[in-house]
C-alpha cells in the first residue's frame, strides 16, 4: 500500500480512502497499484462484505495527476495505451470482478477519471457540496477510465455527450436528479449516513448480496430467458444455506408470536 491510499477493514466493511487532500486526491500510478491490491483483497477475503470508497479532505478525486501526466507527454502511442489498459483500466475490471457491494461516498469534487472512479461503484451517495464534471475535453483527452461506458448507462447518451463535450460541472442536486447519485446528504452527515447503510448491508446474508449483484450486472447483458434461468440457479443456491433457513424460521416464529398477541 501507500500513504496516499488508506485501506482498512472493520466489522465486515472495507474502506478505501484516497489520501492526497493537498492535490484534491488526484491519483498517481502508485495509488492505482495500491487500489488494485485493495480490491483484490476485498474480492478474496470472505470477512469483507461491503466496500466504501471516499476521499480525504474536501474532495473525492480530481482525476489523474496532471504533473505526472506531463512527464509522459513524449511517450509513444503504445506506451500511452498501455498506461491506461495495463494500469488505470485495471480498476474498472477489478470492480467488475468484485461481486460485493461497493459504495462511493462522494464528499467533494469528482472530476475526469475521479468522476469515472465514482461511476464504477455500485451505489453513489454525495455530500451537498459535491460537484461532478467530465473534464477530459479541457486537456484534450478522451474519457479513459471507463466513463464512456458507465455514464451513458446512468444518464442516457445525450446527457452523457453533453457532459463529455462541454466539461461543465453539475452540482449534487442535479447529479441526483439525472441519476448519477442515489441520495444527497448535508456535508456533515454524509460519512455517518454511508456508514449506517454499509453496516446494514454488512449484516445481510453475504451470499444473497453477492448473487443479487451478479444477477443485476449479468442480466444487463442477457435476454429474459437467460436471466430467468440464471436467477433460478442463484435461488437454488441461496435457499440451500443454513442462513436462509434460520431467517425463514425466525420470520415464521415472529409472525406466530404476533398472531398470538392479537
Amino acid at each position: 500500500m501507500t500513504e496516499h491510499l488508506q485501506f482498512t477493514v472493520e466489522e465486515g466493511i472495507a474502506r478505501i480512502v484516497l489520501n492526497r487532500p493537498e492535490r484534491l486526491n488526484a491519483f498517481t500510478f502508485e495509488m492505482i497499484d495500491a487500489w488494485v491490491e485493495a480490491l483484490r483483497q476485498c474480492r478474496t477475503d470472505d470477512a469483507i462484505r461491503v466496500v466504501v470508497v471516499t476521499g480525504a479532505g474536501t474532495a473525492f478525486c480530481s482525476g489523474g495527476d496532471i504533473v505526472e501526466m506531463g512527464d509522459r507527454l513524449e511517450h509513444t502511442p503504445l506506451q500511452r495505451k498501455n498506461e491506461l489498459f495495463e494500469r488505470i483500466e485495471r480498476i474498472p475490471l477489478a470492480m467488475e470482478d468484485l461481486d460485493k457491494p461497493v459504495i462511493a461516498a462522494v464528499n467533494g469534487v469528482a472530476t475526469g477519471a475521479g468522476m469515472d472512479l465514482a461511476l464504477q461503484c455500485d451505489i453513489r451517495y454525495a455530500a451537498q457540496s459535491a460537484r461532478f464534471a467530465e473534464t477530459y475535453v479541457k486537456v484534450g483527452l478522451v474519457p479513459g477510465a471507463g466513463g464512456a461506458h458507465f455514464l451513458p448507462r446512468l444518464v442516457g447518451v445525450s446527457k452523457a455527450l453533453e457532459m463529455f463535450l462541454t466539461g461543465d460541472f453539475v452540482d449534487a442536486a442535479e447529479a441526483h436528479r439525472i441519476g448519477i447519485v442515489n441520495q444527497v446528504f448535508p456535508d456533515g452527515e454524509l460519512a455517518g449516513a454511508v456508514d449506517r447503510i454499509a453496516r446494514r448491508m454488512a449484516r445481510a446474508p453475504a451470499l444473497t448480496l453477492r448473487m443479487t449483484k451478479r444477477a443485476i450486472y449479468q442480466g444487463m447483458r442477457n435476454d429474459l430467458r437467460t436471466n430467468l434461468d440464471l436467477i433460478s440457479s442463484h435461488y437454488a443456491v441461496v435457499t440451500s444455506t443454513e442462513e436462509h433457513r434460520e431467517l425463514v424460521r425466525g420470520f415464521i416464529a415472529a409472525r406466530a408470536r404476533s398472531d398470538e398477541a392479537k
